[in-house]
């Protein structure tokens, strides 16, 4: 049994020998360690590997020993910076200022810049946070002031409780339980210690992160307002497309009476689709739910759960297997991604579906040589889709389906009418592929799917939908 454990821990020698101690003693085995004085001074992140019993006596000792905190801190870093005149002696009234308050600085950073000011930026160690507006007010006396964020400008040494702010901050944001920010925290250290080991800078990346946690908040309840749209097919058949501001569309194909989902979106958008879904269909709730899904990455997979029968090729099949057993989807197996993906699977709520539910289709092609292969076939009313499967340009298991007779594609996130985003999905896209670890598995192969797709479209006019932006009516003449 493995567990990560998130330990405070004094800032001087021995520290973690005492912990290395205890977990030895205990026959425990230490996995993992992650510290970085100069992102966190006080926490130290220990994957460790033992029975339940020894690792709940760990947990006994190093509460002991003051080792887990117990509570929530209230400090916090405040990143200010004061507009100072270039001249000797005059951050001297700030100091005193600071001194005043009984803030300790953490960080200070300052250089001339050619004019008659010079910007100091300070971090301040504040253990209350109802003395900064009055140390604010205070300051304002004395120079032009302006509060920064910790990532907006340069690294920030020594800043004690980056990780808890951090956190907390986007845990707000997306509304998560405790036990999902603890996660989280987990998380984002993986994500800064892949970082460090590539000799990167971390807040780029961090910066990104809680944007797209933004744009996901700013999306929910009442902002939550997707493109919707009905495209007729024949008289018998028509295709709903909802477009949500963040993830993947979903399409509801109602085709003599049936009803086919493809694709379901974020699962942080559960609530608002499920009250589109009852607008459209009143007997929702009592209805037999089917989904298809073009492949298996995580903002197509939310609402699963939902659905009383999941469709999928048998390579996407295994993978959602695989998560729901614990174990790495495709995106996860490279350890430099996994961290991302897992900060977008906590941020979006989502929750893997039970196998009970999938069915496995087609032929399975181990390797694939060709851009597409032609795999089965799929009928749903009066359609009829021959189903090609990806080399894995976008992720391995991918489908595009392909109804020569209706002049209908279905084409997943191989090829998106990347002219037909709304301004809110082409904002979305410009940050979830930091959390998606890039928008392509293989952008090369990616786009040889894309042309071969194209390629494989007969003469006449087409509708194209992909899992992203508006249809794309396309047309192919005789040459």
């Amino acid at each position: 049994m493995k567990k990560t454990y998130v330990t405070s821990m004094p800032n001087h020698i021995g520290a973690f020998l005492k912990a290395s101690t205890c977990f030895s003693r205990l026959g425990i085995n230490i996995t993992r360690v992650s510290y970085n004085k100069a992102v966190d001074s006080h926490t130290l992140f220990i994957d460790a590997e033992g029975c339940d019993e020894q690792l709940k006596k760990a947990d006994e000792e190093l509460e002991k020993i003051g080792y887990l905190p117990t509570g929530v801190s209230k400090t916090s870093i405040v990143l200010i910076e004061f507009c100072l005149p270039d001249v000797p002696g005059s951050v001297t009234n700030v100091l005193e200022l600071i001194n005043q308050f009984n803030f300790n600085i953490s960080y200070i950073s300052s250089q001339e810049n050619g004019t008659d000011y010079q910007y100091f930026k300070m971090g301040l160690y504040v253990e209350a946070y109802d003395k900064i507006a009055e140390f604010l007010k205070e300051a304002e006396k004395l120079c032009k002031v302006r509060v920064i964020d910790y990532n907006s400008s340069e690294k920030v040494y020594d800043n004690s409780i980056f990780y808890n702010t951090y956190v907390l901050g986007l845990s707000k944001v997306v509304g998560l339980s405790e036990d999902m920010s603890r996660e989280l925290l987990v998380q984002v250290n993986l994500a800064m210690q892949t970082l460090d080991e590539q000799g990167l800078s971390p807040y780029r990346t961090f910066d990104s992160i809680s944007k797209f946690a933004e744009l996901l908040g700013a999306s929910q309840g009442k902002n939550f307002s997707p493109r919707t749209s009905v495209h007729k097919i024949t008289d018998q058949t028509e295709i709903t497309l909802i477009e949500p501001p963040c993830g993947s569309n979903t399409l509801i194909i109602n085709s003599c009476g049936k009803v086919l989902f493809v694709d379901s979106g974020y699962a942080c958008y559960r609530s608002e689709m499920l009250e589109i879904f009852k607008k459209l269909m009143p007997d929702f709730d009592h209805m037999e739910k089917t989904v298809l899904i073009t492949h298996a990455d995580v903002d197509h997979c939310g609402l699963l759960p939902l659905f009383d029968t999941v469709i999928a090729s048998k390579k996407t099949a295994r993978c959602l297997e695989n998560e729901y057993l614990g174990k790495n989807g495709y995106r996860e197996e490279n350890p430099l991604h996994k961290p991302y993906i897992n900060i977008c699977k906590i941020l979006t709520s989502y929750e893997a579906v039970n196998p009970n539910k999938l069915k496995p289709m087609w032929n399975d092609t181990e390797t694939p040589t060709e851009p597409l292969t032609q795999i089965g076939f799929f009928d749903f009313g009066e359609l009829h889709f021959e189903v090609y499967e990806g080399k894995g340009g976008h992720l391995p298991g991918e489908i595009v389906l392909i109804d020569y007779a209706k002049h209908l594609a279905i084409t997943g996130d191989i090829y998106i009418n990347t002219h037909g985003l709304t301004a809110k999905q082409a904002e979305y896209n410009q940050y979830a592929p930091i959390l998606m670890t890039s928008v392509d598995t293989d952008p090369k192969l990616c786009s040889e799917e894309r042309t071969a797709i194209l390629e494989r479209l007969g003469v006449g006019n087409w509708q194209i939908f992909g899992a992203h932006g508006f249809k794309k009516d396309y047309s192919v003449k005789f040459q």
